[in-house]
């Protein structure tokens, strides 16, 4: 059996190892996340130096090794500069790899992964400065988790399958999101099932019911509702031109923030980046 092995992998992770080395974890689309040791990689002269920092697309050519691979030659085949000149696509990038780091297997194919991963961080560095970064990075994460199969669910009652459309006319109209259920709520009838079964309206009492964690309105359900799509919705073809008046901001953070604790529910784990994605947009304002 062959020790070496080829591979295309976009580093995600990297960290210093020894005296002179690296050590990266790469996604590929052929063997799915790969740990290995770029050796030499912090040597000045090293021509491997610059083709193991973070999203450096490489063709690999991987030796393997009793406890680590490591990495004997990469050529470089794409690259993201625009994300490293600008703090916020690179907190953001940083914050999709956590993610996929998390969503990622090893020793398996992961294609589908590594190809929308990609188009996410195009998509990143071409976005202008006019533009939501939270709403490039709500789609991101919605897109990422629907291929996990995680998704929420979003047009239909997780308790009914019935459809719930976002109701405009109303301003105290909200729908539930429930991160146990996996998605949105019709709060009418989770409020006539619990009067049913005799129990307190209050939603932090025990209940055989799934715990709420959010109430939507309705510009917010909406938002959610066009995620899955190929392309960020406008808003301006979303709301009518009444909540389009009345709205000081698209509503872009709170949708961000509702996918981004739900996927840290789902995996189990917090993503750091995430933190560093507010205080640059704090700056913003």
């Amino acid at each position: 059996m062959s020790r070496t092995y080829q591979a295309t992998g976009i580093i995600l992770k990297g960290m210093p190892l020894g005296e002179a080395d690296r050590l990266v974890t790469i996604l590929s689309p052929e063997w799915g996340l790969i740990r290995a040791v770029v050796p030499g990689a912090r040597k000045p002269k090293s021509s491997l130096r610059g083709r193991c920092e973070l999203f450096m697309v490489n063709q690999l050519l991987i030796a393997k090794g009793r406890s680590l691979d490591k990495i004997t030659q990469a050529d470089t085949i794409e690259s993201y500069p625009g994300l490293s000149k600008d703090l916020g696509k690179l907190a953001g990038s940083q914050y999709l790899a956590e993610l996929v780091l998390s969503l990622a297997l090893i020793d398996q194919p992961q294609g589908e992964l590594y190809g929308l991963l990609n188009e996410h961080l195009r998509r990143l560095e071409k976005m202008s400065t006019s533009e939501s970064l939270h709403g490039y990075l709500a789609q991101a994460v919605f897109h990422l988790l629907a291929i996990a199969g995680i998704a929420p669910q979003v047009y239909r009652c997780c308790l009914t399958q019935n459809t719930l459309n976002p109701n405009f006319s109303d301003p105290n109209w909200r729908v539930g999101f429930s991160f146990e259920a996996g998605g949105v709520i019709d709060l009418a009838l989770r409020d006539s099932l619990k009067a049913t079964l005799k129990m307190p309206v209050n939603q932090n009492s025990p209940s055989v019911l799934p715990t709420l964690n959010n109430q939507l309105r309705a510009t917010e359900l909406s938002l959610l509702q066009q995620l899955n799509y190929s392309s960020l919705p406008h808003p301006g073809k979303l709301f009518p031109a009444e909540i389009l008046d009345s709205l000081f901001i698209v509503p872009w953070v709170e949708v961000e923030h509702l996918l981004r604790d739900y996927a840290q529910y789902q995996l189990g784990r917090s993503f750091r980046s995430a933190t560093l994605v507010d205080s640059v947009s704090s700056m913003e304002f």
